[in-house]
């Protein structure tokens, strides 16, 4: 288990997965397998695509269920001509709790800035929600030994112009890309050499106390096979996890990493 006081956060991205009739089903097998006891202890969150946002908030409001509500990215403004975009306003009406911003799949493959992120940030904390900022490397920076240059550096870019009030109640997700999907997995010493990084970074820019409050997750081909070991790291306090979110089953033993590093 991390030794550390910050509540952990699991947060299950389905990315370009599930209509909105998967998504229920989904989300009820789920709710069949994590319980009262697990919430106890551990925040959920689920990010469906946004055609199944209002039936997942359906579902989680009639049946009372503890899972938190996120969506996956959103524009920075909150209304215009931004044909195809989803605002930020438009979200928290649907009662968004947790918004993905700046995803290394929207850094790479539609080509989104430092600058695009950071707006979205302030434009998600000003609707308050609270952002998961996605920073990471690639294969070749981190061959390359760049690894701290680079995380460290969309870190800076995404938290300009926010206040350390602002800061401490972000969630700031390291998901190295050369390990999201591929099976890989950065090693726990790796994931924790990072995330303290991280933290150190925060500790620079807003003081000792926001950077204790920060939670810092670990994305990049999560299981239950791993999840225990990187929740023991003392700067990694939840998950990003995209594909293993899928299987009900196998999220649900995510969500329940404690329950199995105690029968180990």
């Amino acid at each position: 288990m991390s030794n550390n006081s910050r509540r952990p956060l699991i947060s299950g991205n389905w990315k370009m997965n599930q209509n909105h009739y998967e998504a229920i089903q989904c989300l009820q097998k789920l709710a069949y397998l994590v319980g009262k006891d697990d919430f106890a202890t551990v925040d959920v969150s689920i990010h469906a695509p946004f055609t199944d946002i209002r039936s997942v908030q359906t579902l989680i409001d009639a049946d009372d269920l503890k899972f938190l509500l996120g969506a996956q990215h959103c524009y920075f403004e909150d209304k215009g001509a931004f044909t195809g975009e989803v605002a930020p306003a438009f979200l928290a009406k649907l009662g968004v709790k947790y918004v993905i911003c700046g995803h290394s799949e929207r850094r790479e493959m539609f080509a989104e800035t430092d600058e695009m992120v950071q707006k979205k940030v302030s434009a998600i904390l000003a609707n308050k929600m609270i952002p998961i900022l996605c920073v990471g490397e690639t294969l070749a920076e981190r061959e390359a030994e760049q690894t701290l240059e680079k995380v460290l550096g969309q870190l800076r870019a995404g938290l300009a112009k926010i206040t350390p009030e602002q800061a401490s109640t972000l969630v700031v997700a390291y998901e190295p890309i050369w390990a999201i999907g591929t099976g890989k997995t950065a090693t726990t010493a790796d994931a924790q050499e990072v995330c303290h990084a991280i933290r150190q970074e925060v500790g620079v820019l807003f003081g000792a106390e926001t950077a204790g409050a920060i939670r810092i997750q670990y994305g990049g081909s999560v299981k239950a096979a791993n999840i225990a070991e990187l929740m023991r790291q003392t700067d990694i306090d939840g998950a990003l996890v995209g594909g293993a979110s899928l299987d009900p089953d196998e999220f649900a033993r995510i969500v329940q990493y404690r329950l199995h590093e105690e029968a180990q």
